[in-house]
């Protein structure tokens, strides 16, 4: 349903771009016309019908987007509830460390690691880390 309304949505703001685009502009520029106001141009729409069919439009499209937003921004609140993105903290199929629930994150995901977190003063400098033991065949 969601899905549907988005594309819905979409559509509408579309449709509304085209609208907006297609209608004279009141001010003092040349405009899209070239001639300042498109004088000669003659057909099933001209002049104040126009105006006010494409007023009319742009008002209906608003209201429509409106309407659509409200109702997205309502499906998206309803299914959600409030929660930490520290909830899922610890790798798929492993448990959290007995002590990993209090300090910040970085001392967190230090300790999920196998780390010791960082003192903030340096008690001793650290030693060079050994070569990975790799397994020999007999």
């Amino acid at each position: 349903m969601q899905t549907v309304l988005i594309i819905v949505h979409l559509i509408i703001v579309l449709a509304l771009i085209g609208v907006v685009l297609l209608q004279r502009s009141e001010g003092g520029g040349m405009g899209l016309g070239g001639g300042g106001g498109g004088g000669g141009v003659s057909g099933f729409m001209t002049g104040r019908g126009q105006a006010n069919a494409l007023t009319r439009a742009t008002a209906v499209l608003a209201a429509l987007f409106f309407l659509t937003s409200l109702a997205l921004s309502i499906m998206a609140s309803r299914g959600s509830a409030p929660r930490s993105i520290l909830d899922g903290a610890a790798p798929a199929g492993q448990q959290a460390p007995a002590g990993a629930q209090g300090g910040n994150v970085l001392e967190q995901l230090q300790r999920l690691q196998g780390e010791q977190p960082a003192n903030p003063a340096p008690s001793s400098p650290a030693t060079a880390p050994t070569a990975p033991q790799v397994p020999q065949s007999q």
